[in-house]
Order: C-alpha cells, then sequence, then structure tokens
C-alpha cells in the first residue's frame, strides 16, 4: 500500500506532544481512510491554529479569492489567513500562537501551483522564528524521476514561482522543503514525515489510490499531466479551459478553426496524445459566455507525453496562424506580464522564437536541475 506522512503520523508522536500546533493544509489533506488531517490533529493533539492557502482550508474559495481570518466552524480553531492581499507570510502575530507548524497538501509537481511557496514562504519565516517546522509528505503524482521545462530566473519570482525550479521537478514536497532550507541556508529545524512504498518511478496511476482535486482547475489526474504544459496558456487571451469540466485540457478562442488546428497538430505527432476538435462555452474566465472552437488534448500514454512540449507547440502554432493571439498585458502596471511569470523568464514573448531550439534548451536545464535535485531523495 503506498502511504502518505499522514498515514504514518502514529510514529512520530513525539514531535507534536506537548506543543501547541499550527496546521497549514487544504483539502487533500485526509488520510488513506478519507479521515482530514485537521480532525486527526485536532482529536490527537493541541490544535490551536489552522493558516490557510488560496482556496481556504476546506476549499470553499475561488482561485485567487483571498482569505479572511475567520473560525473553522467544524473544531473551533481560529483559521489565519496566508492568502492575503498584503502579504502571504506568516506575521509575528501567528507565530506567537504555535510551537509548530505542520503542512499538509497535496502538489501536483508543478512549479507554478501557489501551495509550494505557501510551504517555502512558512519554512522560511518558522526557520528565522527558531520554530520547529513539519511537512507531512505526499507523493509526487507526476513522479519523482521525470524533469521538464526550463528552471525560473532569478528576477522572475512570483508566486507562481519563487524559487528556481524547473516546470515539473520530480520532487515531493519534503524533498522540495529539504532543498530549499539548505540552497537558502535557512536551517530550519525541518522534519519530514515521510511516505511508504512509493517509488520514484510511480505515476499516481500506478499507485491504487483516488484522485482527491487538490484544487477545482484540476479535476482529474489526466489534467495534473497536461497541467504543466497547458498552465502557461494563461498568460495569453486564449481559453485554457477554465470555466468548462475539463480545464486545461481544452484550449481555444472564438477566432479558431478547430478541424484545422487539430489537423496540424496531429500532424506533428507529438508523443502520447491525440487532439480533438472541440467546441466550448465558458461559464466564468476569458470568453464567459462565449463560444469558443479549438482542440482538446486527449491523452493517451501518461508516461510518453511531454506536456511542456505539446503546449509550447500549441501556442506557437495558434500564434502562427491567427494574428488575434497576444500575451495578456502585465495585470498591474509596473508588474511583468503573466507569460514572464509562468515562464520564468521573458523567452516566450522574444520575436522570432525558434521552437525547437528553445525546447532543446529547456531539456538541457531540465538535465543540470536533474542532477541537481539529486542529493535530496528521500525515496
Amino acid at each position: 500500500m503506498i502511504l502518505n506522512g499522514i498515514d504514518c503520523i502514529e510514529r512520530y508522536d513525539h514531535l507534536f506532544k506537548g506543543k501547541r500546533v499550527g496546521l497549514i493544509t487544504a483539502p487533500t489533506g485526509l488520510n488513506k481512510d478519507f479521515v482530514s488531517t485537521i480532525q486527526i490533529f485536532h482529536e490527537k493533539f493541541n490544535l490551536v491554529a489552522l493558516f490557510s492557502p488560496e482556496h481556504g482550508v476546506r476549499g470553499d474559495l475561488a482561485a485567487g479569492a483571498l482569505v479572511d481570518t475567520y473560525v473553522d466552524p467544524l473544531t473551533e480553531v481560529p483559521v489565519y489567513s496566508l492568502y492575503r492581499k498584503d502579504s502571504k507570510r506568516l506575521t509575528q502575530e501567528m507565530l506567537d500562537e504555535v510551537d509548530i507548524i505542520v503542512y499538509d497538501i497535496q502538489d501536483v509537481g508543478t512549479r507554478y501551483y501557489t501551495f509550494l511557496y505557501t510551504m517555502l514562504y512558512a519554512l522560511e519565516d518558522c526557520a528565522l522564528a527558531g520554530k520547529e517546522f513539519v511537512v507531512l509528505d505526499r507523493i509526487n503524482p507526476l513522479d519523482g524521476v521525470t524533469v521538464e521545462g526550463n528552471v525560473l530566473k532569478s528576477g522572475f519570482e512570483s508566486f507562481v514561482g519563487n524559487y528556481p525550479l524547473s516546470v515539473r521537478y520530480g520532487l515531493t514536497p519534503g524533498e522540495v522543503a529539504m532543498m530549499a532550507n539548505d540552497e537558502k541556508g535557512w536551517h530550519g529545524k525541518l522534519h519530514v514525515v515521510r511516505c511508504e512504498g512509493w517509488e520514484r518511478n510511480m505515476l499516481f496511476s500506478d499507485t491504487g489510490r483516488p484522485w482527491v482535486m487538490p484544487s477545482i482547475g484540476i479535476p482529474r489526474f489526466e489534467t495534473a499531466v497536461l497541467y504543466p504544459g497547458t498552465c502557461i496558456i494563461e498568460g495569453t487571451n486564449l481559453s485554457e479551459g477554465r470555466g468548462t469540466t475539463v480545464p486545461f485540457e481544452v484550449i481555444g478562442a472564438p477566432f479558431i478553426d478547430a478541424q484545422k488546428l487539430a489537423d496540424e497538430m496531429n500532424g506533428k505527432k507529438l508523443p502520447g496524445v491525440v487532439f480533438r476538435p472541440v467546441y466550448f462555452k465558458p461559464t466564468f474566465s476569458k470568453f464567459q459566455g462565449e463560444q469558443c472552437a479549438g482542440v482538446q488534448i486527449h491523452v493517451l500514454d501518461n508516461r510518453a507525453v511531454r506536456p511542456i512540449d505539446i503546449s509550447v507547440t500549441l501556442m506557437y502554432t495558434i500564434q502562427n496562424n491567427y494574428e488575434q493571439f497576444s500575451f495578456l498585458p502585465p495585470f498591474k502596471e509596473g508588474s511583468r506580464p503573466f507569460i514572464d511569470l509562468l515562464g520564468g523568464g521573458s523567452h516566450y514573448r522574444e520575436s522570432g522564437v525558434d521552437v525547437p531550439a528553445m525546447l532543446e534548451q529547456f531539456r538541457e536545464e531540465s538535465r543540470e536541475f536533474a542532477r541537481r535535485k539529486q542529493p535530496y531523495h528521500l525515496y
């Protein structure tokens, strides 16, 4: 059986007994019997504070929605926001409430996913305050071997990329925490409660565990497989499928010829996928209520898929065929375009992009990152 850190908590009671415990978690914070980490810590230990990432500890908030401080109605434990307008950090007042902070959220193995930076910010804050920090480790659903994409460049840090990882980084949350704690010189009092039974070459589909949505935008494992690539579409005026039942699996816009795009993409014979012409009308987000045409990317082979190659090729194919295509402007004056923040550099917006050369550069950066991360492997 494949066990996450929370499933092995009985052997780590010594870390939590007699301490005021704060917990950073989300709806994926569940053990193998679907009991929430909140309930487990509330019943077994002195849980005095919950800390909410994006979407809320119970998953009742939309993507990007700010979180206020409130009281959790099921446990009557105060919930402090780590997704505020002015900051996403632990304050001194929050840290004064606890002796130790625990992190338990399922990640999707992709650099853009904001939960990762909630964890790293909290680890750094705890290190500075001399507080203990525990990661209840969870498997990487995209395996712990495959590495894809470029590494984030200095100067392009944001909440969708705040540490020099490749896009698909092949590490568990605990391993990322160990790597950052070491490379950044934080010297935090870090403990990792390890998974059991998981091997690095395992995809989520190899584990036999049921998929629990890490957020509403990742409803299926197949979505997570494509997400390292299709998330870059968020930096363009194309719909990435938000507002449909298959976000990050359908890509389109009102100005696209669906059949023509599907035929051209299938002609490239990219491994592990097939492109189907599709028509959809988003209920929210880009092109809300408008008829869009484009493609649905169907995953045929989870191991063969290289989502970044797929999505970069798709994006530039659309750009080359439709003058209506554009990259979105910065959200606010003086900030970088979102495509740069997602991309970890300005390469996507450069003129005359040589796509094969760009992808080869990505592969070289991935190979170097794979060497860099190896000393931090726990499994």
